[in-house]
């Protein structure tokens, strides 16, 4: 009975802990992009809003939501808002001394100019539990810049609409037809 208990655990954890396969382009209609990337500056938060120097506030440009950091010398820096590798956000973290803005709940710090992992990976109590099913992992950076009043965010304006491009796609609708159209 141990044996069995034992072997059902580290099955269930090696389920989870395996190294991470290579990317590869696939040919399903997920990843099948319908607009072409179109990156542009748009507007997503009022300078009245921006947060003190060490602070953080949300924002959402493009669809996306943002992360709106401002270091303790006073530079705007700008993140995804989902912080991984649960996806809390972000704009709840602290930004340090060190450049770093850190994940208010498992304690990793993110490089606040690449968005890239600094130290150890989900350091705190439960983030040594929860962190160690998934590989270290980065947020998405995106270049700012101050404009008529309000902080823009240079993102892919298309994005959203290729995530959405076949949301209906071969599932039922509320009229029940696969494609969307009505009776």
């Amino acid at each position: 009975m141990k044996f069995a208990l034992l072997f059902s655990f580290l099955s269930a954890v090696s389920a989870f802990t395996t190294s991470p396969k290579a990317a590869t382009k696939s040919s399903t209609s997920l990843s099948m992009a319908k607009f072409r990337s179109a990156l542009q500056y748009v507007p997503c938060l009022p300078i009245d809003l921006l947060p003190a120097p060490g602070k953080a506030t949300s924002g959402v440009a493009g669809g996306l939501a943002i992360c709106i950091a401002v270091s303790k010398s006073g530079s705007v820096y700008a993140l995804g808002d989902k912080c991984p590798p649960i996806n809390q956000p972000l704009s709840f973290g602290k930004v340090n001394d060190d450049g770093t803005i850190q994940d208010p709940l498992l304690g990793t710090k993110f490089d606040l100019k690449t968005g890239q992992v600094v130290g150890k990976w989900c350091p705190s109590g439960i983030g040594g539990i929860i962190g160690g099913a998934f590989s270290p992992e980065g947020v998405p950076v995106f270049p700012v810049k101050q404009s008529k009043g309000v902080i823009e965010v240079q993102v892919d304006v298309n994005a959203k609409f290729n995530f959405e491009a076949n949301f209906w796609s071969g599932v039922l609708d509320a009229q029940g037809k696969a494609d969307g159209k009505y009776y």
